[in-house]
């Protein structure tokens, strides 16, 4: 299947080193061959780059691994397909915009084919062939329908997200990453991990390429960095799973809040 990259951080901060050992993945360290994205999210701008390449053997991917692009939230995918064709169409990241935001999405995982007929789709409609940006848009119609401008009560939102990423669990395998601009939503089926780093910051050793990184070289005793992957991306730090059926909410970098199957947990 597929792999997803996040990260919340309370400071612009580049993901290039995680971004390395993660895109080896796509072809050298991994299967997953069809193709790779990552959107930024940067002050009040969003950028994306996506590629039906893979990720070992495109340029673009060099350039991501070389330029570092500093944000507050990212979400990153290499696909290995199963619905949809291998083009540009059917890769992820995918973007639409709701409530004058940008709200981006990566999903690792497969739903039932009767996902076309069990989802049906209101305003938003997918322009590739997947399942998982089907999923996409029927979430955020649902999204749109229950609140028609942001709720003041943020906890709603997590709630009904929750609620929809249950449903779609109940499809197949649904891991997913989701933001709305604000906060860095990640859900889990199957399998989805996470680890927070702040001062005091050492060092990392990446599992899929030679290379090995000081954090306390590059950043301040005030910053909070949370990256989240599909499986770790490094050897000698403890990454901590999510529960399956659990969405914990991210923003700047610390867990807002969590909705778990049976029951709820908010900090």
């Amino acid at each position: 299947m597929c792999e997803l990259l996040g990260m919340s951080a309370n400071v612009p901060t580049d993901l290039c080193f995680s971004v390395a050992g993660f895109l080896r993945r796509g072809g050298a360290t991994g299967p997953h061959r069809d193709g790779w994205g990552i959107a930024f999210y940067e002050d009040d701008g969003y950028r994306e780059f996506r590629d039906p390449h893979p990720s070992i053997e495109s340029p673009i991917a060099r350039l991501i691994c070389d330029y570092p692009i500093k944000s507050r939230i990212v979400i990153s995918h290499i696909r290995q397909a199963n619905v949809g064709a291998v083009n540009l169409g059917n890769t992820h990241p995918f973007s639409r915009e709701l409530w004058g935001r940008h709200w981006s999405y990566a999903h690792n995982g497969q739903l039932d084919q009767s996902f076309a007929t069990t989802l049906p789709l209101g305003l938003y409609h997918p322009t590739g062939t997947t399942d998982s940006e089907h999923a996409f848009c029927w979430l955020l119609d649902q999204i749109r329908q229950a609140f028609p401008e942001p709720p003041k009560e943020p906890r709603q939102l997590w709630d009904l997200i929750h609620q929809c990423c249950e449903q779609l669990r109940q499809m197949g395998v649904f891991n997913m990453l989701l933001s709305d601009a604000q906060y860095l939503y990640g859900f889990c089926s199957t399998k989805l991990v996470h680890i927070t780093r702040r001062a005091p910051f050492g060092e990392a050793r990446l599992m899929d390429m030679e290379m090995t990184i000081d954090f306390s070289g590059c950043t301040t005793e005030h910053d909070v960095v949370t990256v989240v992957a599909t499986q770790p991306l490094t050897t000698n730090e403890a990454w901590t799973p999510f529960e399956a059926g659990e969405l914990v909410i991210f923003q700047e970098g610390e867990v807002m809040g969590r909705r778990r199957s049976a029951g709820l947990g908010v900090i």
